[in-house]
């Protein structure tokens, strides 16, 4: 397990803020920041699937796909995924093959986590990349928004 910075509640803070625009349009409240190698914010997504009927509008890929438009490169190896949710197998996957070498999530996913609680996709040895993961900052704020999101579901 990685270690927590002191800059890492703080983006947890930004994710969060994210996570609740996703409740807006019904889909899921997860959120997601990029950290570029300054520390600044240089990508940001919410879980937009049902927003934008697209199966893949989950919050890591979206803030991926705008932290690589706003640095001008996919390779984001020197940045940081911060994201509310453990990601799934397809948002670990996209987290490796940007390269990203650092990972700070809120709540795991003992459903579909895939950084270590169902799968641990990004520290794969078998992959040509391996991402540190920093678990459970603010961990009962990000969870306890799934969790009521999901209590008005059922």
């Amino acid at each position: 397990m990685g270690t927590v910075r002191e800059d890492d509640a703080a983006a947890m803070r930004s994710a969060l803020a994210e996570a609740r625009l996703a409740l807006a349009t019904g889909d899921v409240p997860v959120g997601a920041v990029v950290l570029g190698p300054d520390g600044a914010v240089v990508g940001r997504g919410h879980n937009a699937r049902e927003a934008d009927a697209d199966p893949t509008a989950h919050a890591e890929v979206r803030a991926l796909q705008e932290a690589a438009r706003v640095l001008g490169r996919w390779r984001l190896d020197d940045c940081t995924l911060v994201v509310t949710l453990e990601p799934c197998a397809m948002c670990a996957g996209a987290t490796v093959l940007a390269r990203v070498p650092r990972l700070v999530l809120g709540a795991w996913d003992p459903k579909a986590g895939a950084c270590g609680s169902q799968w641990d996709l990004v520290r794969d040895r078998r992959l040509n990349h391996r991402v540190e993961v920093v678990g459970g900052v603010l961990e009962d704020e990000c969870g306890e928004l799934i969790r009521e999101f999901f209590a008005t579901q059922r």
